[in-house]
């Protein structure tokens, strides 16, 4: 495996964002949950605070795993047009399963910040940090929410990502860092030893950890 685990991951990813200590003003967002440890490593060796930005997948109904878009804070969404069309979704069921996940999305944000403001963007560089990209739905919505938020600068940084993921996300990033882009991976979990599910209380304790 190419990663012992998100720890691992984000200690190699710091590597190839050392030219980001020289960023202006930089902010590390990690995407909830799986990016969490993997951004804070980046943090700790760029120097710069780390806050998350809380998107979720909208999965198709039959097919939870296949993404066919993405919404992020600040009601942004992206739709994946392609599996829309193959599959066959209509308006309402899209909406059907925005409102779903939109309220978890809110949960989990409040859950996420115990209490702490989202940190300022506006003229800063944005790194946007998750463990790994598939379709790049969900990180294509990160960019365009932290861009709006105020961002000069929007990059993205994962330690693994398909092809497909990879040029998706790069139409809108200003760059993307990516270690590790197998052309026949299956899955984001295939670049780890120890992919475990994050819970929501892991995922707390590595924020609250990292804010003292």
């Amino acid at each position: 495996m190419p990663y012992a685990s998100r720890e691992d991951a984000g200690r190699q990813l710091a590597r190839a964002a050392r030219h980001l200590r020289d960023a202006r003003d930089p902010v590390v967002l990690a995407l909830p949950r799986g990016g969490i440890p993997v951004a804070r490593e980046v943090a700790l060796a760029l120097g710069a605070p780390l806050d998350v930005l809380v998107v979720r997948k909208l999965g198709v109904p039959w097919h939870p795993e296949l993404a066919m878009g993405a919404i992020a804070e600040g009601g942004f969404r992206v739709l994946n047009d392609d599996v829309v069309r193959v599959s066959r979704i209509d308006d309402a069921t899209i909406a059907a399963v925005e409102a779903r996940e939109r309220a978890e999305l809110e949960r989990r944000a409040d859950l996420l910040r115990a209490g702490h403001a989202r940190l300022e963007l506006s003229g800063r560089t944005a790194l946007i940090v998750d463990d790994g990209m598939a379709t790049g739905a969900t990180v294509a919505v990160a960019c365009l929410a932290a861009r709006a938020s105020g961002a000069v600068v929007v990059i993205v940084a994962v330690p693994v990502a398909s092809p497909e993921a990879a040029r998706r996300v790069a139409r809108v990033a200003d760059e993307v860092l990516c270690p590790w882009i197998p052309r026949d991976t299956n899955s984001v979990g295939a670049a780890y030893d120890d992919f475990h599910q994050l819970e929501d209380d892991e995922a707390v304790r590595i924020l609250r950890s990292s804010r003292l």
